[in-house]
């Protein structure tokens, strides 16, 4: 249990920094932060990176796009292909942000011995069946969390 606390409060803190300081919540700031790192590319592209769901990735991408800091486009490559990227906006928020949990825990993982690994996932697999809880959606962390109310009032880069 202490592990798992340990995750949740450095996930959580993490959060809780990209809202105070950006007003942006941590789950779009990871999206924004891969986005910077791979450049412009697709939804599944994002989704691969964030090791999550397209639709996912696809809500956190929308919010981005309504607050000014990312863009879709076509392809200039393949016209059939969405392209998102950063604008100017996203760039200089961007210059500000912390780190986000995510891409620590996700680092870690992938520091592991693919055999930790799998015993990693079969264990939380299995502690997710015991909960009842495989029929889930698992979001981007927080995402699907709505602000409190000291904190709408905060929000700079988020449309209401």
């Amino acid at each position: 249990m202490d592990a798992i606390r340990r995750i949740v409060r450095m996930l959580r803190m993490s959060a809780r920094a990209s809202e105070e300081r950006l007003g942006l919540s941590g789950a779009r700031l990871f999206v924004l932060q891969q986005l910077a790192e791979a450049g412009p590319c697709s939804i599944n592209q994002l989704a691969e990176r964030t090791f999550t769901h397209q639709s996912s990735v696809s809500v956190a991408v929308r919010g981005l796009i309504e607050a000014g800091l990312a863009s879709r486009r076509p392809s200039p490559v393949d016209g059939r292909r969405v392209e998102v990227s950063l604008t100017a906006e996203g760039q200089k928020l961007l210059r500000t942000a912390p780190p986000m949990a995510q891409a620590r825990l996700i680092t870690g993982l992938l520091r592991l011995e693919p055999d930790q690994r799998a015993a990693l996932a079969r264990g939380l697999d299995a502690l997710v069946h015991e909960l009842g809880m495989e029929e889930q959606t698992a979001p981007l962390f927080f995402e699907d969390e709505a602000p409190t109310k000291r904190r709408q009032g905060k929000r700079r880069h988020e449309k209401t």
